[in-house]
Protein backbone atom coordinates (compact mmCIF):
# COMPACT_ATOMS: atom_id res chain seq x y z
CA UNK A 1 0.00 0.00 0.00
CA UNK A 2 1.32 3.48 -0.84
CA UNK A 3 1.86 6.14 1.84
CA UNK A 4 -0.30 8.85 0.23
CA UNK A 5 -3.41 7.82 2.11
CA UNK A 6 -5.34 7.41 -1.13
CA UNK A 7 -5.75 4.42 -3.42
CA UNK A 8 -4.04 4.60 -6.83
CA UNK A 9 -5.34 2.87 -9.93
CA UNK A 10 -2.24 3.86 -11.92
CA UNK A 11 1.05 5.68 -11.23
CA UNK A 12 0.98 9.34 -10.23
CA UNK A 13 3.93 11.66 -10.82
CA UNK A 14 4.41 14.57 -8.45
CA UNK A 15 6.67 17.15 -10.08
CA UNK A 16 8.12 20.60 -9.54
CA UNK A 17 9.74 22.98 -12.02
CA UNK A 18 12.33 25.71 -11.55
CA UNK A 19 12.44 28.18 -14.40
CA UNK A 20 13.78 31.46 -15.73
CA UNK A 21 10.64 33.25 -14.47
CA UNK A 22 6.91 33.02 -13.89
CA UNK A 23 5.61 33.52 -17.44
CA UNK A 24 4.35 30.08 -18.46
CA UNK A 25 4.43 31.11 -22.13
CA UNK A 26 7.88 32.62 -22.58
CA UNK A 27 9.95 31.38 -19.63
CA UNK A 28 11.91 28.15 -19.76
CA UNK A 29 12.59 25.26 -17.41
CA UNK A 30 16.02 25.08 -15.74
CA UNK A 31 15.32 22.13 -13.43
CA UNK A 32 12.68 19.45 -13.17
CA UNK A 33 12.22 17.06 -10.27
CA UNK A 34 9.74 14.19 -10.40
CA UNK A 35 8.72 11.39 -8.07
CA UNK A 36 6.66 8.59 -9.59
CA UNK A 37 4.55 6.76 -7.04
CA UNK A 38 3.34 3.34 -8.10
CA UNK A 39 0.07 1.79 -6.90
CA UNK A 40 2.07 -0.62 -4.71
CA UNK A 41 3.89 2.27 -3.01
CA UNK A 42 7.19 2.12 -4.90
CA UNK A 43 8.74 5.55 -5.44
CA UNK A 44 11.05 6.54 -8.29
CA UNK A 45 12.76 9.93 -7.96
CA UNK A 46 14.37 11.76 -10.87
CA UNK A 47 15.87 15.25 -10.97
CA UNK A 48 17.39 16.88 -14.04
CA UNK A 49 18.76 20.33 -14.78
CA UNK A 50 18.01 21.79 -18.19
CA UNK A 51 19.74 24.31 -20.43
CA UNK A 52 17.01 26.94 -21.01
CA UNK A 53 18.82 28.42 -24.04
CA UNK A 54 18.35 31.89 -22.56
CA UNK A 55 19.94 33.84 -19.70
CA UNK A 56 18.57 33.16 -16.23
CA UNK A 57 17.50 36.51 -14.68
CA UNK A 58 19.24 37.32 -11.38
CA UNK A 59 15.90 37.48 -9.51
CA UNK A 60 15.16 33.89 -10.61
CA UNK A 61 18.63 32.74 -9.53
CA UNK A 62 18.07 34.41 -6.15
CA UNK A 63 15.14 32.06 -5.59
CA UNK A 64 16.33 28.70 -6.93
CA UNK A 65 20.12 29.33 -6.79
CA UNK A 66 20.65 27.99 -10.33
CA UNK A 67 23.04 30.04 -12.48
CA UNK A 68 23.82 30.14 -16.19
CA UNK A 69 27.13 28.33 -15.59
CA UNK A 70 25.35 25.49 -13.78
CA UNK A 71 23.18 24.66 -16.80
CA UNK A 72 25.30 25.67 -19.79
CA UNK A 73 26.46 22.07 -20.39
CA UNK A 74 23.11 20.42 -19.63
CA UNK A 75 20.76 19.02 -22.26
CA UNK A 76 18.03 21.27 -23.64
CA UNK A 77 14.39 20.43 -23.00
CA UNK A 78 13.97 19.36 -26.62
CA UNK A 79 16.72 16.78 -26.08
CA UNK A 80 15.00 15.23 -23.06
CA UNK A 81 11.40 15.77 -24.20
CA UNK A 82 10.74 12.40 -25.83
CA UNK A 83 12.05 10.18 -22.99
CA UNK A 84 10.29 12.43 -20.45
CA UNK A 85 7.05 12.15 -22.40
CA UNK A 86 7.31 8.35 -22.38
CA UNK A 87 8.11 8.32 -18.65
CA UNK A 88 4.99 10.38 -17.91
CA UNK A 89 2.78 8.33 -20.23
CA UNK A 90 -0.31 6.81 -18.58
CA UNK A 91 0.41 8.66 -15.31
CA UNK A 92 -1.67 11.07 -13.31
CA UNK A 93 -0.03 14.29 -12.13
CA UNK A 94 0.49 15.91 -8.73
CA UNK A 95 2.28 18.88 -7.21
CA UNK A 96 1.89 22.27 -5.54
CA UNK A 97 0.18 24.94 -7.67
CA UNK A 98 0.70 22.81 -10.78
CA UNK A 99 -2.67 23.85 -12.20
CA UNK A 100 -1.65 27.49 -12.26
CA UNK A 101 2.03 27.17 -13.11
CA UNK A 102 3.87 23.87 -13.58
CA UNK A 103 1.45 22.11 -15.93
CA UNK A 104 1.01 25.01 -18.40
CA UNK A 105 4.77 25.66 -18.36
CA UNK A 106 5.48 21.97 -19.04
CA UNK A 107 2.85 21.80 -21.79
CA UNK A 108 4.42 24.80 -23.53
CA UNK A 109 7.91 23.30 -23.29
CA UNK A 110 6.62 20.10 -24.90
CA UNK A 111 4.92 22.20 -27.57
CA UNK A 112 8.23 23.88 -28.45
CA UNK A 113 9.66 20.38 -28.83
CA UNK A 114 6.81 19.54 -31.25
CA UNK A 115 5.20 17.12 -28.80
CA UNK A 116 1.55 17.32 -27.78
CA UNK A 117 1.29 16.64 -24.04
CA UNK A 118 -2.37 15.99 -23.19
CA UNK A 119 -3.64 16.51 -19.66
CA UNK A 120 -7.40 16.05 -20.12
CA UNK A 121 -7.11 12.31 -19.60
CA UNK A 122 -5.04 12.63 -16.42
CA UNK A 123 -6.20 13.04 -12.84
CA UNK A 124 -4.65 16.16 -11.26
CA UNK A 125 -3.74 16.40 -7.56
CA UNK A 126 -2.83 19.95 -6.50
CA UNK A 127 -1.91 20.36 -2.83
CA UNK A 128 -2.09 24.16 -3.16
CA UNK A 129 -5.76 24.04 -4.16
CA UNK A 130 -6.53 21.72 -1.23
CA UNK A 131 -4.69 24.09 1.11
CA UNK A 132 -6.65 27.13 -0.09
CA UNK A 133 -10.01 25.40 0.12
CA UNK A 134 -9.44 23.75 3.49
CA UNK A 135 -7.65 26.70 5.14
CA UNK A 136 -9.49 29.86 4.09
CA UNK A 137 -7.72 33.13 4.83
CA UNK A 138 -10.70 35.07 6.09
CA UNK A 139 -11.29 36.83 9.41
CA UNK A 140 -13.17 33.90 10.93
CA UNK A 141 -10.27 31.54 10.18
CA UNK A 142 -7.77 34.06 11.55
CA UNK A 143 -9.80 34.45 14.74
CA UNK A 144 -9.87 30.69 15.31
CA UNK A 145 -6.12 30.41 14.69
CA UNK A 146 -4.82 33.36 16.68
CA UNK A 147 -7.45 33.59 19.39
CA UNK A 148 -7.93 29.89 19.97
CA UNK A 149 -11.71 30.00 20.03
CA UNK A 150 -14.70 29.15 17.92
CA UNK A 151 -16.05 31.55 15.32
CA UNK A 152 -17.06 34.85 16.89
CA UNK A 153 -20.71 35.86 17.05
CA UNK A 154 -22.30 38.16 14.46
CA UNK A 155 -19.50 37.69 11.94
CA UNK A 156 -19.74 40.13 9.01
CA UNK A 157 -21.36 42.84 11.08
CA UNK A 158 -19.00 45.82 11.15
CA UNK A 159 -18.79 46.02 14.95
CA UNK A 160 -18.18 42.30 15.48
CA UNK A 161 -15.63 42.18 12.65
CA UNK A 162 -13.55 45.08 13.90
CA UNK A 163 -13.55 43.84 17.51
CA UNK A 164 -12.44 40.43 16.23
CA UNK A 165 -9.73 42.10 14.15
CA UNK A 166 -8.35 43.82 17.27
CA UNK A 167 -8.25 40.46 19.04
CA UNK A 168 -6.56 38.82 16.03
CA UNK A 169 -3.85 41.50 15.93
CA UNK A 170 -3.23 41.13 19.67
CA UNK A 171 -3.04 37.37 19.18
CA UNK A 172 -0.51 37.80 16.39
CA UNK A 173 1.70 40.00 18.53
CA UNK A 174 1.60 37.47 21.34
CA UNK A 175 2.15 34.41 19.13
CA UNK A 176 5.17 35.84 17.32
CA UNK A 177 6.67 37.74 20.27
CA UNK A 178 9.49 35.24 20.76
CA UNK A 179 9.55 33.61 17.33
CA UNK A 180 12.90 32.04 16.41
CA UNK A 181 14.89 33.69 13.63
CA UNK A 182 14.84 30.45 11.64
CA UNK A 183 11.02 30.55 11.55
CA UNK A 184 10.81 34.07 10.12
CA UNK A 185 10.23 34.75 6.41
CA UNK A 186 13.48 35.10 4.50
CA UNK A 187 13.04 38.86 4.01
CA UNK A 188 12.29 39.59 7.69
CA UNK A 189 15.16 40.11 10.14
CA UNK A 190 12.92 40.27 13.22
CA UNK A 191 9.20 40.33 13.93
CA UNK A 192 8.01 43.93 14.54
CA UNK A 193 7.41 45.13 18.08
CA UNK A 194 6.48 48.80 17.59
CA UNK A 195 3.89 50.59 15.48
CA UNK A 196 6.64 51.94 13.22
CA UNK A 197 8.04 48.47 12.70
CA UNK A 198 4.59 46.99 12.05
CA UNK A 199 3.92 49.74 9.50
CA UNK A 200 7.15 48.90 7.67
CA UNK A 201 6.32 45.18 7.85
CA UNK A 202 2.85 45.71 6.36
CA UNK A 203 3.78 48.20 3.65
CA UNK A 204 7.11 46.79 2.52
CA UNK A 205 6.99 45.60 -1.05
CA UNK A 206 9.32 43.29 -2.98
CA UNK A 207 12.48 44.97 -4.25
CA UNK A 208 11.66 44.17 -7.88
CA UNK A 209 8.27 45.97 -7.85
CA UNK A 210 8.22 49.29 -9.72
CA UNK A 211 4.71 50.40 -8.75
CA UNK A 212 3.04 49.81 -5.41
CA UNK A 213 0.89 46.96 -6.70
CA UNK A 214 3.62 45.07 -8.55
CA UNK A 215 1.90 45.34 -11.92
CA UNK A 216 5.24 46.41 -13.34
CA UNK A 217 8.49 44.85 -12.14
CA UNK A 218 12.23 44.90 -12.68
CA UNK A 219 13.92 42.07 -14.54
CA UNK A 220 17.50 43.05 -13.96
CA UNK A 221 17.48 46.68 -15.08
CA UNK A 222 14.61 46.25 -17.53
CA UNK A 223 10.96 47.09 -16.76
CA UNK A 224 8.56 44.23 -17.48
CA UNK A 225 4.84 43.54 -17.07
CA UNK A 226 4.18 41.68 -13.82
CA UNK A 227 0.72 40.17 -14.32
CA UNK A 228 -1.79 38.67 -16.74
CA UNK A 229 -1.26 37.24 -20.19
CA UNK A 230 1.68 39.61 -20.79
CA UNK A 231 3.44 38.66 -17.56
CA UNK A 232 7.20 38.80 -18.10
CA UNK A 233 7.06 40.81 -21.32
CA UNK A 234 9.31 43.87 -21.60
CA UNK A 235 7.47 47.15 -21.14
CA UNK A 236 9.18 48.75 -24.14
CA UNK A 237 8.16 45.81 -26.35
CA UNK A 238 4.57 46.03 -25.10
CA UNK A 239 4.41 49.77 -25.83
CA UNK A 240 5.47 49.17 -29.44
CA UNK A 241 3.72 45.88 -30.21
CA UNK A 242 0.66 45.86 -27.95
CA UNK A 243 -0.23 49.46 -26.98
CA UNK A 244 -3.88 48.46 -26.46
CA UNK A 245 -2.81 46.62 -23.31
CA UNK A 246 -1.41 49.83 -21.82
CA UNK A 247 -4.45 51.78 -22.97
CA UNK A 248 -6.63 49.25 -21.16
CA UNK A 249 -4.65 49.84 -17.94
CA UNK A 250 -5.21 53.58 -18.27
CA UNK A 251 -8.96 53.16 -18.81
CA UNK A 252 -9.42 50.60 -16.04
CA UNK A 253 -9.48 50.85 -12.28
CA UNK A 254 -5.73 50.55 -11.67
CA UNK A 255 -3.89 52.72 -9.12
CA UNK A 256 -2.58 56.06 -10.33
CA UNK A 257 1.10 55.07 -10.17
CA UNK A 258 0.41 52.03 -12.34
CA UNK A 259 -1.53 54.09 -14.86
CA UNK A 260 1.23 56.73 -14.97
CA UNK A 261 3.81 54.10 -15.93
CA UNK A 262 1.48 52.99 -18.73
CA UNK A 263 0.99 56.58 -19.92
CA UNK A 264 4.72 57.24 -19.93
CA UNK A 265 5.41 54.00 -21.80
CA UNK A 266 3.01 54.99 -24.56
CA UNK A 267 5.05 58.19 -24.91
CA UNK A 268 8.29 56.22 -25.11
CA UNK A 269 9.37 56.98 -21.54
CA UNK A 270 10.26 53.98 -19.38
CA UNK A 271 11.20 53.60 -15.69
CA UNK A 272 14.89 53.91 -14.92
CA UNK A 273 16.25 51.76 -12.11
CA UNK A 274 18.26 53.61 -9.53
CA UNK A 275 21.76 52.37 -8.77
Amino acid sequence: MNTLGIALSRPIVFFDLEATGTNVISDRIVEISLVKIMPDGERILRTKRVNPQMPIPPEATAIHKITDDMVKNEATFSEIARPLYEWLKDCDLGGYNILGYDIPLLVNEFKRANIHFPTDDRKIVDAFVIFKRMCPRDLTAAYKFYCGGDAFENAHSAEADILATVDVFAGQMKMYENIAEADLPKDVAAFPKTVDEVNEFCTQRPANWIDKGGKFKWSGNVAIVGFGANNGERLDDISRNNPKFLQWIIRSNFPEDTQQIARDALMGKYPQKES
